[in-house]
């Protein structure tokens, strides 16, 4: 699949500007009332839809009819709509003090799910299998509200937001970018969303934006991109960039907030036992520890792919299998920690903004096997090896540049000029032999006992081929 932009003067792309806030105390008493109005809202449509669920279930038991059961209750957001504005009067009476966003907030996001879960359970989606929806909690859910209609609007200072019922809200920075290409008429404000993330506020605006169709600096370069561990990326031409590790940086620290919290009183569903004050400020200074990790590693993350995207005309990446990966408890927290999924997301849509292309190599092509000099395959190649050896050729090369080079000049043999392409070389679960080898026949066979040399073309070793990279 190739991520890339039509020949086109201008294309329309839809993303999303996110900036901090800094509310005062009643601005955020009023947000996580909102938040709480939308919590509500999905909470009791959601009982409805299990309510009648099982009231339907139960009657089959009984041996009625299909056509004398309870009505069902809709799923689409217009159905929980509907409902919900019959039910407001008496579940909400004070409604009315609310943004109708906010309630509409908590029903999208039920109708999501729940369709999410029907599809799961017929087949129409792909993946792992999707569950039933679940309660949202008070304290476990994160506090958020989406406002599509209404004044929504960046202030002339650009140090401000205007939002539904909300009111005039501060940002901590200046809403700059995203207020040039309003004033320019370049973009269109399609929601707003406040959330609670890290401790902090945040307003994300879903903006589409008529962009100018960009070339990238080298629109005939092709690079390569070896992820690893002990390496964030390794490129074809031989530039390595470094890992930065941030969690295990920040892995003391997190450690003594950690048990600083545990030695608090802390919340019992079973008791009924709130929370100490001391313990909520713990728990606080914890997550803005986990979310300056996580702001750390996005920044990272969007200035290598940036940097990439504008400079080269085509990147080859690696199919990833990163759930298999997260299996191996040894590598488990520096795979999740340095983003290889994120990385190749960004990597998807900055080529298409930029006018370059992505070539995602198949997951079972043998990239650091392979020599990048003569081609040959082994079959097999540890992971503590770290240089690569040919014993055909006699290259000697670190195994992630080697395998840095072979995606690169897999762009040569995939034809595409769409935004992401797949690889064409149809490369299957096994690797191909290097060269003749000797194969002893399996007992029970009419040749059973008897040896000979197969070809080295066309065939495959006997291994299925495990990644190494």
């Amino acid at each position: 699949m190739v991520l890339g932009v039509a020949h086109r003067e201008r294309v329309s792309v839809v993303q999303a500007y996110r900036f901090a806030l800094d509310l005062t105390p009643r601005q955020e008493r009023v947000v996580l009332a909102h938040a709480g109005a939308a919590r509500l809202a999905h909470n009791w449509a959601l009982a409805r839809v299990k309510a009648v669920m099982d009231q339907r279930a139960a009657e089959r038991t009984y041996g009625i009819d299909e056509a004398d059961l309870t009505p069902t209750q809709g799923w689409p957001l217009p159905a929980l709509r509907r409902a919900w504005n019959q039910a407001k009067p008496v579940v909400a009476p004070w409604w009315r003090d609310y943004s109708k966003e906010a309630f509409n907030t908590g029903l999208d996001a039920l109708a999501r799910a729940l369709k999410n879960w029907s599809d799961s359970r017929s087949g129409k989606r792909a993946g792992r299998p999707v569950g039933f929806p679940r309660f949202k909690s008070r304290r476990r859910s994160t506090p958020s509200v989406r406002f599509t209609t209404g004044a929504i609007r960046v202030e002339p200072d650009r140090k401000h937001v205007l939002l539904p019922r909300l009111g005039r809200l501060k940002l901590h920075e200046s809403a700059r970018k995203l207020a040039r290409r309003l004033d320019a008429g370049t973009a269109r404000i399609l929601s707003a969303t406040v959330r609670r993330d890290g401790g902090r506020w945040h307003v994300a605006f879903c903006v589409e934006v008529d962009r100018a169709a960009r070339t990238p600096h080298q629109p005939q370069a092709v690079v390569g991109v070896d992820l690893g561990v002990r390496h964030l990326a390794v490129l074809s031409t031989g530039e390595v960039e470094p890992n930065p590790r941030h969690l295990d940086v920040a892995g003391r620290r997190l450690r003594r907030l950690a048990r600083r919290m545990s030695r608090r009183v802390g919340p019992d569903r079973r008791t009924g036992r709130r929370a100490s004050k001391r313990w909520e400020r713990a728990q606080a200074a914890l997550g803005r520890a986990h979310a300056r990790v996580a702001n750390l590693r996005r920044d990272g993350l969007h200035k290598l792919t940036t940097r990439l995207a504008r400079a080269c005309g085509t990147i080859v990446v690696e199919d990833l299998n990163v759930a298999g990966m997260l299996r191996n408890r040894r590598l488990a927290r520096c795979i999740a920690d340095a983003g290889f999924a994120e990385l190749r997301r960004q990597l998807g849509y900055k080529t298409a903004w930029n006018g370059g292309r992505l070539v995602v190599a198949d997951r079972w092509y043998p990239s650091s096997k392979t020599c990048s000099g003569c081609g040959a395959v082994k079959t097999k190649l540890a992971l503590s090896e770290r240089t690569y050896t040919c014993t055909l050729c006699g290259l000697v090369l670190d195994r992630d540049v080697n395998a840095a080079r072979n995606l690169a000049a897999l762009a040569v043999t995939v034809a595409g000029s769409g935004p992401e392409t797949r690889n064409g070389r149809g490369a299957d679960r096994k690797t191909p032999l290097a060269g003749p080898v000797t194969v002893k026949r399996q007992p029970g066979t009419a040749t059973a006992g008897k040896t000979g040399t197969v070809p080295p073309q066309g065939r495959t070793s006997d291994h299925m081929l495990t990644k190494a990279s």
